[in-house]
Formats: structure tokens, C-alpha cells, sequence
């Protein structure tokens, strides 16, 4: 559905105005608004509902950021805002619930951008920074058209537990049996195999990234990236080990914005030591695949990495991977491991090792040169809950119904939600 506001040009009007629910949300808002040199008073209390009502009498501003926090139904509301809303307003909605599907129905209703609570000023300063840009970038005359996009990191528990085949195959499946175009960034930059497995040479562009980020931009990206296959693109390095990594990660949070603008997928294969240096890398990252193998040692720097997610991370979705398993010879049991870690494993992947030295000699991905292998199979079950393919697979996410990164009954659990908070009052 084209919102109304997806055309046209503003006309004279207010350069923003926002509908918030919350009064810590506004104090972090009020700040950053002034910042950017706006009028203070236009952050005003109350969210969906009240700016529909205000709009309906009062013109559109050029930026509009909405609180869907007190919606019961947020895309029914989001329609009811787009039937007020002049042609030309860029919508920023924001709000509590963490799930993939409710992000891309809201961006093909119209939506620039959907930020999760807790607010920080940095990521409200970003947003509408870009959205400003949308006054200032030339438009396609055929339309503009609105990008899905999900950031998957993949992160190995320990060394030698298979993350960087499970990156590889992924990406292999989303460019081509999803025939998702697709970013494959390998952050190993001294000693990574990605582009190895695609039988590639991994090229200059990482490491001239991090040299210049502040080259880093489409043209960059398209020139720096080696192509793997018409919906893939790689970017990786193999900087001489007595180079030191010398960045503070700015250049990895660039190339990522830049693979949102330009992928409809990024898979990010992240070393784990990355997440103590560059916690930012995992700013934007949707999914988490903890790649791990049946080992104490695993189980132990499983649950220390889980911990550092919920801490650092608490927006990304995490599924744990058990890879190579076999079965009777595996150091700890699946289920002491489960209760080790204090949560189910979500997909296991077998041990074939006739089928990882024939995807090395072959030069492809292990999805590719083993499309019938069972360890692939279960790959490929991953990927579609990665893409979100599989709902009633999605479903099961953490032994619960639960979809990739929340409920996708959505109005049930909104609904629930207001029944336990009216409940809450009555017994007050």
C-alpha cells in the first residue's frame, strides 16, 4: 500500500513535530530536537492516536515522529495516519515491540523508519538526519521504492565451530534460493576464510574501509565489493598480520548503513573478540546465530556471550546453533548443555566431514556443494528463519510461540497486554 505521504513535496510547513506517550522518551528527544534547531514545543505528550487528531485539523510537518506505544492495532492506526498526513511527510514511528514482520508491514505502509524504545540521542539524531535527507536526495521517477532489510551476525563460541560456513551458506541461500540480494561482510580481517569458500580473492575493500571511512559511501561499496553471484557481494580483507587493526569501528557501522540502503540482506561474519572492541557492529543487527559445538568450553563461553547480548545487544534476536554434532561422541550431552545455558538449542546441525572437504575442494559454500546432505538441510531451515519464510516454524522460536524477534500475533499480544494493565488499575 503507497501511504499518501510516500509523494509529493512539502509545501511551507513545519520542519517537525513529534507524538510521544512517555515522558522519558521526550526528555531524551527534546535535546537532540533543539540540536538540529527545531522548536522544543512540537514534542508533544501522547502518541498514534493523538497526532491523528491533531492532524486532522492542523498541516502535516515535513518530519513526523509517532509513538505506536499505546496502539492496539499499529498498521490500522498507521493507515488512519496516512489519510491526514499532507503528501511529503516523513513518518519515524516508534515503539516497544521487537519483531521483524510488524518492521517490514510498517515500512511497505509508508514508514521511513521504526525505532525501538529505549530511545538513545544518538539513534534519534541519526534518524532524523536521514530523514531530512529525503528533502535533499533526488528521487526516482518511477518512485521511490521502500527497502526490506535484515542484518544477521553470525558469532562462533569458540574458534573452529563452524561460523564462517554457516556465513557462507546462508548468504549463498538468501542470494539464491530467496533470490534476496545479499552483503557478506567478513570482519576477520586478518585471518578471514569467507571469501576462501566462495574460491575468491578477497580484494582491498575492507581494509581500505577501514583506512578512509569517510569514503565509504554507494559508489564505494559498489566498487570495493567482489561479486560472488548475481544477488551476492563480499567484502573481506587479508591485511598482513603485522598490521594491527587500528580503528575505533566507525568504518564497520558506515558499510552497514550502506548495505541497508543497497542489500535486502547482510550477513555479517563477527569473531567473537569483535564483540569486547566494537560492541556498535551489532547496533542494527536483527538476528544473532550463536554458532557453537558440544564442548565445555563452548558451554561456558556460550552462556558468558548470551549474557553480553542481553546486556548489549537486547534488540537482537539470538538463536543458539549447535554445528558438528555427533551423536554419542559430543563432550556434553544436548541436554546438560540446554541446562547449562539455560535455554533450548535451536537447531542442530550434524557432523559430515566427507561433506566439508568436498565443498573445500569444489571451491563453493556447504550448502552448495552438498544440497543433500542432512546437515544442509538443516541449514536451509535456518535460513528460512532467518528470512522469516516459515511461519509456523518462526513460531517455536525459544519453545514458545514466538516469532523471529517477537509475537506475530501482534494485536493478541497488544491486547493481552492492555487487559493485564487495566486488570493492574482496577485491583489499585
Amino acid at each position: 500500500m503507497n501511504a499518501p505521504w510516500k509523494s509529493g513535496m512539502p509545501g511551507n510547513r513545519d520542519p517537525f513535530a513529534a507524538y510521544i506517550c512517555d515522558d522519558t522518551a521526550l526528555d531524551v528527544l527534546r535535546p537532540v530536537v533543539i540540536e538540529l534547531g527545531w522548536q522544543p514545543e512540537k514534542c508533544n505528550k501522547g502518541g498514534l492516536r493523538n497526532a491523528i487528531q491533531s492532524l486532522s485539523v492542523s498541516a502535516s510537518p515535513n518530519i513526523l515522529l509517532v509513538d505506536l506505544s499505546e496502539s492496539g492495532d499499529p498498521l490500522n492506526d498507521i493507515n488512519a495516519l496516512a489519510e491526514v498526513c499532507e503528501p511529503g511527510t516523513v513518518v519515524i514511528a516508534i515503539g516497544q515491540v521487537n519483531d521483524v514482520r510488524l518492521y517490514r508491514d510498517l515500512l511497505a505502509s509508508g514508514i521511513h523508519d521504526y525505532l525501538l524504545k529505549p530511545l538513545s540521542a544518538g539513534q534519534l539524531r541519526d534518524a532524523l538526519n536521514q530523514a531530512q535527507a529525503v528533502f535533499t536526495t533526488p528521487k526516482n521517477s518511477d518512485g521511490e521504492v521502500v527497502q526490506h532489510h535484515v542484518s544477521t551476525a553470525v558469532v562462533g563460541s569458540r574458534g573452529g565451530v563452524g561460523a564462517s560456513t554457516l556465513a557462507t551458506s546462508l548468504a549463498w541461500l538468501f542470494s539464491t534460493e530467496h533470490d534476496a540480494a545479499t552483503a557478506l561482510l567478513d570482519l576477520d580481517v586478518h585471518f578471514g576464510t569467507d571469501a576462501l569458500a566462495l574460491d575468491l580473492e578477497p580484494g582491498r575493500g575492507l581494509t581500505d574501509a577501514i583506512d578512509n571511512p569517510s569514503r565509504i559511501d554507494g559508489l564505494f561499496i559498489e566498487r570495493a565489493m567482489i561479486r560472488a553471484n548475481d544477488k551476492l557481494s563480499i567484502l573481506s580483507a587479508e591485511a598482513p598480520i603485522n598490521s594491527p587493526l587500528m580503528t575505533d569501528g566507525a568504518a564497520f557501522v558506515q558499510l552497514e548503513e550502506e548495505f541497508r540502503q543497497a542489500f535486502e540482506m547482510t550477513v555479517i561474519d563477527l569473531p567473537r573478540n569483535m564483540l569486547i572492541n566494537f560492541p556498535q557492529v551489532l547496533g542494527d543487527v536483527n538476528v544473532v546465530l550463536l554458532t557453537t559445538d558440544m564442548t565445555l568450553a563452548s558451554a561456558r563461553d556460550t552462556i558468558r556471550i548470551l549474557s553480553w547480548l542481553k546486556t548489549h545487544a537486547a534488540h537482537a534476536h539470538p538463536l543458539v546453533i549447535a554445528n558438528k554434532v555427533q551423536a554419542g561422541v559430543s563432550e556434553i550431552s544436548k541436554a546438560d548443555f540446554e541446562a547449562s545455558i539455560e535455554r533450548q538449542i535451536d537447531f542442530t546441525i550434524p557432523y559430515d566431514a566427507k561433506a566439508a572437504a568436498n565443498s573445500a575442494k569444489l571451491g563453493q559454500t556447504f550448502v552448495e556443494a552438498n544440497k543433500n546432505s542432512k546437515a544442509s538441510a538443516v541449514i536451509k531451515q535456518l535460513g528460512e528463519r532467518v528470512m522469516g519464510a516459515s511461519e509456523e516454524d518462526l513460531a517455536q522460536a525459544d519453545g514458545q510461540k514466538k516469532s523471529l524477534l517477537g509475537n506475530f500475533d501482534l494485536k493478541s499480544l497488544l491486547v493481552k497486554k492492555d487487559k493485564s494493565k487495566a486488570s493492574a488499575e482496577t485491583a489499585a
